[in-house]
């Protein structure tokens, strides 16, 4: 597995990204603060959440990452990537409430053809990085909002992407209490989006964000994380510790249509984070603060509790499932916990840990 991390800048113990084998983990790429990570193909992308925030891609062979272009984020703090459908990077940045698109299509030729002149053509960042330039790039602020909580939700805070059944994309507003709907247009270069869209370039391999839509979600919800089940969105309330299932109307606004708390007694700090739901219905979340990971069944249209069990460590940032097993990312714990799952779906005691810094992201491979 792929393991992203935060590093000192974060305040972290990592020194980059970690590759995992036989149980022992091993840095293969140094980048501050590598906090999340997706893999397409051979190619790995990380984001490095800092205040000046960018996107890495690699390509990778075996456990060897080779660097192959930098692109900004278009905002502070990036805090989630994932490649979508469309054939653009999609990255949310935390802080400064933008969403970016990166052209792969323009990333990938421009790297291409730095490496064939030996960086006569293009440019190179001062570490000899090839830089992705802005006519490959869009991004977009998501409006002035806030909620309930307001030592968390002072303004829009973009934390995570998903692409939809429909071809477009939403974002999870945890500032905001809304998720926000694009088209990611790569097809005329954004002709059309007018003032609302941002857009990048022209020709070949240009990118423009569209706004389609806003869908709400509770206030002081704080929406973190998102997965599909049956035509519906599960969304994770990291703020108010609830499970949402949406489902979209005949005018297309994802309404809700069933929710859940995770666990009894206040909230207080005790936060969700990621959220996976497989072919059967069986939903997987996890709770910093209470230390669990949480199942809940939405097989039959709704949402219900199955059970609970310890995370196997502290602050579960993230989790991969695996065939038998769900690999838990415990921040606070410089491990992950590798937990064998019952029948139900229900995790059992850890039987293995295995040493990263300040794990932050899973990706088997």
């Amino acid at each position: 597995m792929l393991v992203g991390s935060y590093t000192a800048t974060g305040g972290g113990n990592a020194t980059g990204i970690s590759f995992v084998e036989n149980g022992v983990a091993a840095t293969v790429a140094v980048l501050d603060d590598p906090s999340f990570l997706a893999v397409s193909g051979d190619r790995v992308y990380a984001v490095s959440e800092t205040a000046e925030g960018s996107v890495s891609a690699f390509r990778r062979s075996g456990s060897a990452l080779e660097h192959r272009w930098t692109a900004t984020a278009g905002g502070n703090a990036p805090c989630h990537v994932q490649v979508d459908p469309s054939g653009a990077l999609v990255v949310t940045n935390y802080v400064s409430g933008t969403v970016t698109a990166v052209s792969l299509a323009a990333a990938e030729s421009f790297a291409a053809s730095v490496a064939a002149s030996d960086g006569v053509v293009g440019a190179r960042g001062s570490a000899g990085a090839v830089v992705v330039p802005a006519s490959a790039i869009a991004t977009v602020a998501l409006p002035a909002a806030s909620g309930p909580v307001v030592d968390r939700q002072d303004g829009p805070h973009a934390h995570q992407s998903v692409p939809t059944p429909e071809g477009t994309v939403l974002v999870a507003d945890l500032g905001g209490d809304t998720l926000h709907e694009f088209r990611v247009d790569m097809s005329d270069g954004g002709a059309g989006a007018g003032a609302a869209g941002a857009h990048a370039g022209a020709g070949a391999g240009a990118v423009s964000l569209v706004p389609v839509r806003v869908h709400d979600v509770a206030p002081g919800a704080g929406p973190r994380h998102m997965t599909w089940f049956d035509g519906d969105l599960i969304v994770a309330g990291e703020l108010d510790g609830r499970v949402y299932r949406l489902r979209r109307d005949d005018s297309g606004v994802l309404r809700l249509v069933a929710s859940v708390d995770t666990f009894d007694g206040p909230t207080g700090d005790s936060l969700l984070s990621h959220i996976e739901a497989d072919e059967s219905g069986r939903v997987t979340v996890a709770v910093r603060g209470r230390d669990v990971i949480v199942v809940l069944d939405a097989a039959d249209g709704g949402l219900t509790v199955v059970g609970s069990a310890p995370c196997g460590g502290a602050w579960p940032r993230h989790f991969a499932r695996v065939p038998g097993f769900v690999l838990v990312a415990n921040e606070r714990s410089d491990a992950i916990a590798v937990l064998p799952v019952g029948d139900d779906g229900v995790p059992g005691e850890a039987v293995a840990q295995i040493a990263v810094g300040t794990p932050t992201c899973i990706v088997p491979v």
